[in-house]
């Protein structure tokens, strides 16, 4: 039989290598060099246009698991990292062109795949779209007229997301603002006046990233970055993310100066998000000034903040659970345009989307790892993140099932990573037969 992958970047090589080794012809799509993007340079699969790392190997990062998971479900694109890997201590970082090249000459020698260099403008059946961050006019036009205008957002205002353990809860209370919605929905982190100005004082003067040409979006008056906000005048926060109206602290029953607000990322309360602290600071500069926060002095980072230019779906709103169209369970999405941010994670869609679509045609059902795995996480996420917050995510453990019980915190990271591979194991048993 034959399929379609739409997109030659990390999930599009990887779908395609998994359907090709599977038995199936695969139809490989890629718009380069018919159609250029302002950030690619070659016209190689799987080209590296950021960074040179894929982050951690080791297995108590939860970027190393995630890697350990894919090795094990088959990945193609992991021992050509392998191949291309240049000094950078745990990190696997690679020679960028040596990684591409591998890539590219392994998938286009596979007997079952055919690369065609042009834009297409349909989505496939059977098939797999995995076009990026950049996805061309055409296509995007043909994702929204399917799935929905509001299916699809055009730049990520991305707020940091910090570990429920590493916060020091005495300092926060719960209430929701108003005390509308439930009790624990949001945390609050209240600011005198002085605690106030200290933070607006080294917000100002923090470094900002100056990100690529391609990357540069307009910034929306809905959805400024915080500091450019507070570049704006001292009171403009207060009257914005960091109003205090309606959230009395009921330790002293007033309404404190200033509060920043965290809201519950996940169902376990695992994960809060900084509400409206989207930023183009630097990651260090993150780490510095937002730990300023009361209660936040050792906050542990799961995800930072980021403004930058990408398309990418709604996926728990516009996508089912195996990231497929919900009219089509033959049409799957991967990589980036789902929601995933990471080289890596980008990939790992990519893999397990050729995988279910093979089984598809097969007659069997899609498989997804369970959530006490990295990969499983990550698309729990996907699926049952609220629609009206969605934003992209990367690995991070707090995307796991809590263990059960009480659990040791210099202990916490090690058990996640025990199970998460006694499970992973006992789930590849089954798919692998």
């Amino acid at each position: 039989m034959n399929v379609t992958v739409v997109g030659g970047g990390l999930a599009g090589s990887e779908a395609a290598w998994a359907l090709a080794e599977r038995g199936l012809r695969v139809t490989l799509y890629e718009m380069r060099p018919a159609v250029r993007t302002p950030a690619h340079h070659s016209d190689r699969l799987a080209e590296l246009v950021c960074s040179n790392s894929f982050k951690s190997v080791d297995l108590t990062n939860a970027h190393g698991l995630l890697k350990a998971e894919l090795r094990a479900l088959g990945s193609l694109l992991l021992p050509c990292a392998d191949l291309a890997r240049v000094p950078g201590g745990t990190a696997l970082a690679v020679d960028r062109e040596v990684f591409s090249r591998a890539v590219h000459e392994r998938v286009t020698a596979h007997p079952n795949i055919t690369l065609v260099r042009e834009e297409t403008a349909e989505l496939p059946s059977p098939g797999v779209v995995a076009t990026g961050p950049l996805t061309s006019p055409r296509l995007t036009e043909a994702i929204v007229a399917r799935l929905g205008s509001a299916a699809l957002a055009f730049y990520d205002a991305i707020a940091p997301v910090v570990s429920s353990d590493s916060l020091d809860h005495e300092r926060l209370y719960a209430l929701s603002r108003y005390g509308k919605g439930e009790g624990d929905d949001y945390l609050n982190a209240p600011m005198d006046a002085a605690g106030y100005h200290g933070f607006i004082d080294a917000l100002v003067e923090a470094d900002q990233h100056q990100g690529h040409e391609f990357d540069a979006v307009p910034y929306f008056e809905g959805c400024l970055p915080v500091e450019e906000m507070a570049r704006r005048g001292r009171e403009t926060l207060r009257f914005g993310p960091m109003k205090p109206v309606g959230l009395p602290d009921p330790r002293t029953g007033r309404e404190p100066h200033a509060v920043v607000q965290l809201r519950r990322e996940d169902r376990a309360g695992q994960m809060w998000n900084l509400v409206g602290f989207q930023t183009r600071l630097r990651i260090p500069e993150q780490q510095r000034v937002f730990r300023l926060i009361p209660g936040l002095e050792r906050a542990e980072y799961l995800r930072f903040g980021s403004i930058h230019r990408n398309s990418y779906l709604n996926s728990p709103a516009s996508l089912g659970p195996a990231l497929t169209a919900r009219d089509d369970d033959r049409l799957y999405f991967a990589g980036q345009l789902t929601g995933v941010e990471g080289y890596t994670e980008s990939l790992g869609t990519g893999l397990l989307a050729g995988i279910n679509l093979a089984r598809r045609l097969e007659g069997k059902p899609a498989a997804v790892p369970p959530p006490t795995t990295m990969l499983g996480g990550l698309y729990r996420y996907l699926r049952d993140a609220d629609p009206r917050h969605f934003q992209p995510m990367n690995a991070n453990f707090g995307l796991l099932e809590p263990l059960p019980g009480k659990v040791r915190k210099d202990r916490k990271k090690e058990m996640l990573v025990e199970r998460a591979q006694a499970e992973f194991s006992a789930w590849l048993g089954p798919l692998s037969s």
